[in-house]
């Protein structure tokens, strides 16, 4: 509730200063708020014995590949060596902690608590890529004293599937099923019978596999709710679900973009609505092309993950502001010929939150298009972010 309280507070402001005719004020209170997200920081921290997938993990849930810059480094021998801080690389605000795995000569268990400054975290995830150790449950009871999250990660599970392949009487889930009770169990022996005992399988390399979904969607669930929405923008699209929650975040804000719009064409100031406008849609479309993994690069890397080859990918890509650079041009020979046509199907749902009546047509014009050209491009792209991953999972299913 806490959150709605604060989007009333924030729309009823606007209101009053547009009722006031400061419409300076009312686009300044707007920009406030849209900036509000950048300034709220979130901290995953990331532990595991070495050759556990520990850093391997926190590259694929920043989007990074193990060679890219910036990527934290892999190997079969312990590499982290230091707490060391990776930024996401599309969300500054955002940042996953790998830290060296308990019990390690140079973080003895006895230390590492006061090494690695716990408290600064927002929730942690434990990894192993066989049993956890007694160490792993002397930091999660540690974790639980303090009254934070932690989650118990199984990590390499695509190595235990291929390798039980090769059985005759090979039973994807019963292997699955038999690796997670085995991991239950094997907590349960070193003391630790917490209800939060609960094990997510995941392979590194194939993050819309086995149960990292499940594990996004507890993580978004059980964070606080002014951090959720972090959270969930800076993760991959793992799952149908994980897309769908990103359409609704975004859709959420674009009643303020098309409020700053319409403030924007309020003001005497000849060409300059149209000017901001442009800007602003191709901005924020760009965003929206990025965010959702439909940009050229964001698909030749999922090419590389999933094996798909890129034109089977773009093939079931239906808008044209997939897969290529978002410009002016593009926005204005996609939606220039129908802009009465948007305002008039912007306006059933755009009056939600309209600016009152009695303003100047071309504010009311203004906000219905800008309205209109952004719920429409989400909609369609949140749609292609869906078939991609669809295609994706269809084609991996059936090997």
């Amino acid at each position: 509730m806490e959150d709605q309280d604060d989007n009333d507070q924030i729309e009823k402001e606007v209101k009053e200063a547009l009722q006031m005719d400061d419409r300076a004020s009312a686009a300044a209170k707007i920009q406030q708020y849209l900036e509000r997200d950048k300034n709220i920081s979130l901290n995953i921290a990331v532990t595991g014995e070495s050759g556990s997938g520990k850093s391997t993990f926190v590259n694929a849930i920043r989007g990074v590949d193990d060679d890219d810059e910036g990527a934290a480094p892999t190997g079969c021998v312990e590499t982290t060596m230091e707490v060391t801080s990776y930024h996401h690389p599309n969300y500054p605000n955002v940042t996953v902690w790998d830290l060296p795995g308990i019990g390690t000569m140079k973080f003895p268990a006895d230390k590492y608590l006061e090494k690695v400054e716990l408290e600064k975290f927002d929730f942690f995830i434990i990894i192993s890529a066989d049993r956890f150790t007694e160490y792993d449950v002397m930091l999660a009871k540690e974790i639980q004293k303090m009254k934070k999250k932690f989650y118990f990660v199984r990590s390499k599970i695509d190595d235990n599937i291929r390798n039980e392949k090769r059985k005759k009487a090979f039973d994807k889930e019963k292997t699955l099923t038999k690796i997670r009770d085995k991991c239950i169990k094997g907590l349960q022996e070193q003391g630790f019978e917490s209800p939060q005992a609960q094990v997510f399988l995941v392979s590194n390399f194939d993050l819309h596999r086995y149960d990292f979904p499940l594990l996004e969607d507890t993580l978004e669930r059980e964070l606080p709710k002014h951090k959720r929405d972090v959270f969930m923008l800076a993760m991959p699209n793992s799952s149908l679900e994980m897309i769908s929650k990103k359409k609704k975040a975004f859709q959420a804000k674009i009643k303020y973009f098309a409020t700053l719009s319409a403030a924007v064409a309020g003001l005497p100031v000849p060409g300059l609505s149209v000017a901001v406008d442009i800007g602003l849609l191709v901005g924020l479309i760009a965003q929206y092309v990025f965010r959702f993994g439909l940009d050229t690069m964001s698909l030749k890397k999922a090419s590389r993950y999933t094996g798909v080859p890129v034109d089977e990918l773009k093939k079931v890509i239906v808008s044209p502001m997939a897969a290529t650079e978002v410009t002016s041009d593009l926005l204005l020979k996609l939606f220039l010929d129908g802009a009465s046509t948007a305002a008039k199907l912007a306006a059933e749902e755009g009056s939600k939150f309209i600016p009152l009546l009695g303003i100047p047509v071309s504010m009311t014009l203004s906000f219905l298009s800008t309205y209109k050209v952004l719920d429409t491009s989400v909609s369609g792209l949140a749609e292609d972010a869906q078939r991609v991953l669809s295609k994706v999972l269809s084609l991996n299913d059936a090997e």
